[in-house]
């Protein structure tokens, strides 16, 4: 029957599919199929999907099926914050584990109310009337839209990188990390960790403020000695009060996070209400303002709680008398006396409203601001007054400032109640959208508290008189908080939710900053920072929380608010910067993982956002922010010296490589100009047995030479196959970086394997490098005992070498008695390093002497430069015309001409040629006698086989000794026997050939060259510390390659550190500037 092609393809189909089913179904070897499927796998032999990827079966175990690889992924959870980042391979007791709980929160409880109560805070309830009472409700706008600018341009570079892909709950520090690098993510994650840990001692701080000034006044242990003895009083108060309170909320957060948890919704609904309270009364006081008065001395604003009634004198009965006003100006206390304070006397009292209300038209005296000096009196520019001095005693009687103000200043105060922003991120492991919920809610809560803001701010201005939001603590107002006068129904509701609140604020800071120290410490990249990673049994920090409850003890200490508050706005501002920096990289790189699902970007605004962060920085305080930036680049530097070994796919490699691509295009464009050569350096380092690098000294001279400059690739050749020897590759390459770390070369490593050593050199040599960014000269070294082996390989590769670095156009350095050379610690306090010029080759003999003074091993030996002149050179006339020549060159160094007029061939001379030659010959002759006994032993073990003809010793014989045809089929006669018993009696008649033999007469005249150089140079630099002398090319000829071996040995005897220099055939060095 006659089956067509397409029916015959379907039979052989079905076929090759039955035997392949049978196999699958179990009927083959069990032994031979199970090893490459995993448990699993195995489980299930017989599942139809699996007998569909028998094509695949060995490699699934690193390329698993897609099912479950979907499976696993499905199935990832968020890690908790400092938790490893790669999920531990299952154990047997998974199943007995109790299922982790599936995260459940929404936008409004999982980031809108988290964000609202860690914006609100201090600030709000305890300087926001001071701000806009110093800089008016114009600048206090401004202020407040600058920092909540910030703040929301942040927060749409957050939302990007938080929807672009799975955040785990790390907040802030793992996503600048994984975005800009170990190194950034470290300096940023440890500001923002400081940031957090100065933020609770600020909250502890207004806590205690609101405890002593407007709670419980009497619990105050220290008390002023003197008119100016308050404020110094009120500070060791807060430092003692503060440390209680910092070691009692260090306790609770020890003790449970959870009862921290609980109680954060309190504090919410605290803050809450408290806002809704100032709300409440601004709307009261349009019909019904508060009946708090403000006592006023001409203009002169008085503390209230020093004196009952705001008055000079009271009726008591029918009698005037002193009132206790009168009485603390007037010491005498006698209604008629004239020892009262002059501005008391010409003065009167008058009693004005603090709170006029919304409808009083107090807006447009409260519009423009008023900043003051320490200790100048609170005035109120409408009222009339005498200007008159009185007693500095009386000073304590009025209402002062504490401190000098600036807009700067209340920029750095301001800003803390802008941050807050990252809460949301922070717990996105709990929630069940996070790439919906944090963009969502963090934008959300950052418009709704900067509508409170703006709204504060108008409302604090249309309804307080100006002296009293001047009054910082409320002395004015007998000792009230300022904005609880304000509110409706009671100044209780203002400072109970605000104690409440800055408590609560406190505590979660206390709960965050250690958790994000110990997620630092547990990336492993900061290594004194390690035994932070480590805590209880169930993971929390103990030792975080130990060092957080130190620094926050140091922001304590120095017991201001106002003092605090700018050194946590630079720690927020820093990390806020780099959050828009990652944004704003990763979006100009456009790397493929760049997808974030929040689509609202764009890398101006991102810039935009860096630029304001800088701006806040530098504008809140310059001093700060500069100690701010050298804190975060130290950590940046130590952090790269110690060399963080992560790779997270960071935008900063991705800028690198960017970078780099345009530079190389760049270079692209042509060849470097001869003022911008130097030489990028290949290389080319030979291993041992043991894969370690056999003359480590190469990579000193290279980097003696470079001192980190341009471009060293070193490279090296493993004899074989790749398939077999990649191993051995990644060993020697590791070797050889270890090696370049000791020796501090910095550059790249590559090993390439090969056949033929010889043929990876030339691989070496026409592919190391990218584009313009290739290598320009060859550093390789000397094949030492070449005389003495009968294996010519060494010596025709370092030949070979030579040949094509000159076919490449490249310059070539061959260091002799590279072992002699300085390591990089010895220095040589004198001596010379000698140059002789022979032959103009470029300039490389006169640049790189220059370029080894620049190390410090040469740095104070002296350059000479020796040419040569023979019989028909005018030596005097050289010698001026190389100094001429040095002196445009701008280099220093002695000139000599040596005269060579003896062009005499000596006997010496003949008899080392000759000695040569016959050495030539009969190593020639020993290797092809080898070569015939090796192949005879090869025969008569197999003798008809297929040989493969060619020398046992090295690839180099093939070419000698191969014949036209690859493979031939030997037979052993009787023909071949007396032939090679007829080479055998030859021997005597090849060794007096070697006795008769003469000289070839270019090799005299080359060695004549050799010896009368070598005697000038030994001569004159017998004792030198280097000799650089130009490198004689290889013969045209093949045949004299170990000749020109020789010729290199008689031209460099006797001295002990040489360097031979081939140039690339172009000029390397210029008189032009």
């Amino acid at each position: 029957m006659k089956l067509d092609y397409n029916s015959n393809c379907c039979l052989k189909f079905q076929f090759l599919l039955c035997r392949s089913n049978v196999s699958l179904l179990g009927l083959g070897n069990h032994k031979e199929d199970s090893p490459f499927l995993n448990n699993v796998d195995a489980a299930r032999k017989n599942d139809f999907y699996d007998r569909n990827l028998a094509l695949f079966e060995e490699e699934l175990d690193i390329r698993p099926k897609v099912s479950s690889f979907l499976s696993r992924l499905v199935n990832y959870t968020n890690i908790t914050q400092g938790a490893r980042e790669h999920e531990e391979e299952e154990s047997a007791n998974v199943s007995r584990k109790k299922a982790p709980k599936a995260p459940n929160m929404g936008t409004l409880m999982g980031v809108y109310l988290p964000c609202l109560q860690n914006i609100f805070g201090v600030i709000l309830f305890l300087r926001l009337t001071w701000i806009v009472g110093t800089a008016g409700i114009a600048q206090s706008l401004i202020i407040v839209f600058m920092c909540c600018s910030c703040t929301m341009l942040t927060a749409i570079s957050m939302s990007a990188i938080a929807t672009n892909g799975v955040v785990p709950a790390g907040g802030a520090y793992f996503m600048i990390s994984r975005s800009l690098g170990p190194e950034f993510g470290g300096a940023v994650g440890l500001c923002f960790y400081l940031g957090t840990t100065f933020a609770a001692a600020m909250y502890i701080l207004g806590a205690i403020e609101i405890f002593l000034k407007y709670l419980l006044p009497q619990a105050a242990i220290f008390h002023a000695s003197g008119p100016h003895g308050g404020d110094s009083a009120m500070l060791n108060n807060m430092r003692v009060y503060g440390t209680l309170c910092l070691s009692l909320m260090a306790l609770v957060v020890f003790v449970g996070v959870k009862y921290v948890n609980k109680l954060a919704s309190l504090f919410l609904a605290c803050v809450i209400i408290s806002i809704f309270s100032i709300y409440a009364g601004a709307i009261k006081s349009i019909t019904h303002p508060p009946e708090f008065t403000v006592c006023m001395l001409g203009n002169r604003t008085l503390e209230r709680d020093l004196f009952d009634v705001c008055s000079k004198t009271v009726v008591v009965g029918n009698e005037t008398v002193p009132s206790q006003l009168w009485r603390s100006f007037c010491p005498e206390g006698n209604v008629s006396s004239a020892q009262c304070d002059d501005y008391f006397s010409q003065n009167n009292l008058t009693e004005i409203p603090a709170i006029p209300g919304l409808a009083s038209g107090i807006i447009s005296d409260n519009m423009w601001g008023d900043y003051m000096q320490k200790n100048d009196v609170m005035e109120k520019a409408g009222l009339s007054s005498v200007d008159a001095k009185g007693p500095a005693e009386s000073i304590g009687m009025y209402v002062t400032a504490d401190i000098a103000t600036s807009f700067t200043l209340l920029v750095g105060i301001f800003f803390p109640s802008a941050t807050g922003i990252m809460a949301g991120s922070n717990r996105s492991g709990d929630l069940r959208d996070a790439q919906k919920s944090i963009p969502v809610g963090t934008i959300l809560a950052i418009t709704t508290t900067s509508l409170v803001y703006f709204s504060s701010v108008v409302l604090f201005g249309a309804c307080i008189e100006g002296v009293v939001l001047r009054d910082k603590f409320g002395d004015a107002v007998n000792k009230n908080l300022v904005v609880g006068t304000l509110s409706w129904p009671s100044p209780w509701v203002i400072v109970i939710g605000s104690f409440f609140s800055t408590v609560g604020a406190g505590l979660q800071s206390l709960t965050g900053a250690p958790r994000l120290l110990q997620a630092i410490a547990k990336d492993n990249i900061i290594p004194f920072l390690r035994v932070f990673g480590h805590g209880k049994a169930n993971g929390e920090p103990t030792w975080a929380l130990l060092l957080t409850g130190v620094i926050a003890e140091l922001g304590i200490l120095i017991a201001s608010l106002d003092m605090v508050a700018p050194i946590l706005s630079m720690f927020f501002l820093m990390c806020y910067l780099f959050v828009n920096l990652a944004c704003a990289v990763q979006t100009l790189l456009r790397t493929p993982n760049w997808r974030p699902r929040f689509k609202y970007y764009h890398w101006a605004l991102s810039f935009l956002g860096m630029i304001m962060c800088v701006a806040l920085m530098f504008i809140s305080s310059w001093y700060y922010a500069i100690v701010a930036m050298g804190i975060a680049g130290l950590i940046y530097k130590y952090i790269e010296y110690q060399g963080a070994e992560k790779e997270w796919g960071d935008g900063i490699r991705g800028l690198s490589l960017s970078a780099a691509r345009y530079a190389l295009l760049r270079l692209e464009v042509g060849p470097p100009h001869t003022k911008n050569w130097r030489p990028q350096l290949l290389v080319l380092l030979k291993m041992d047995e043991d894969l370690h690098v056999k003359y480590p000294r190469l990579l000193t001279f290279a980097s003696q030479l470079k001192a980190g400059k341009g471009l060293t690739i070193v490279g090296s050749v493993i004899q074989g196959n790749f398939l077999e020897s990649y191993g051995e590759t990644q060993a020697s390459e590791q070797a050889i970086k270890n090696m370049m770390e000791i020796e501090r070369v910095k550059g790249f490593c590559q090993v390439v394997v090969a056949s033929k050593v010889r043929d990876g050199i030339a691989h070496l040599i026409q592919s190391c490098g990218l584009g313009g960014m290739k290598h320009n000269t060859v550093v390789m070294g000397w094949p030492y005992g070449w005389r003495q082996s009968e294996d010519p390989r060494a010596w025709k590769t370092f030949i070979n070498t030579v040949r094509c670095t000159t076919a490449a156009h490249l310059a070539l350095m061959v260091p002799k008695n590279v072992s002699f050379y300085p390591s990089n610690h010895e220095r040589f306090s004198d001596g010379n390093i000698d140059v002789w010029w022979i032959v103009h080759d470029g300039g490389m003999l006169m640049l790189l002497p220059f370029l080894l003074k620049q190390h410090k091993v040469w740095r104070k030996c002296n350059m000479r430069i020796f040419t040569v002149a023979q019989m028909d050179d005018n030596s005097i006339q050289m010698k001026k015309d190389l100094a001429t020549f040095l002196y445009q060159l701008r280099i220093e160094a002695e000139v000599e001409v040596v005269e060579m007029h003896d062009s005499d061939i000596s006997a010496y001379t003949y008899e080392r040629t000759l000695m040569m030659e016959q050495r030539s010959q009969m190593l020639r002759q020993m290797r092809l006698s080898s070569a015939e006994r090796d192949r005879e032993a090869q025969l008569v073990k197999d003798r008809h086989s297929l040989v493969r003809m060619g020398s046992l010793y090295s690839d180099e014989e093939e070419e000698v000794l191969e014949s036209p045809t690859e493979k031939v089929h030997m037979t052993w006669t009787k023909e071949k026997c007396e032939a090679e018993r007829r080479n055998h009696t030859n021997a005597p008649e090849n060794f007096r050939e070697l006795i008769s033999l003469k000289p070839d007469q270019s090799n005299v005249r080359r060695m004549h060259t050799a010896v009368k150089l070598n005697e000038v140079i030994v001569n004159r630099s017998h004792d030198a510390r280097l000799v650089l002398l130009n490198m004689p090319g290889p013969p045209r000829d093949t045949g004299g390659d170990e000749n020109y071996m020789e010729f290199l040995e008689v031209l460099t005897e006797g001295l002990e550190r040489v360097l031979l220099v081939r140039g690339g055939g172009r000029e390397v060095i210029t008189i032009y500037s």
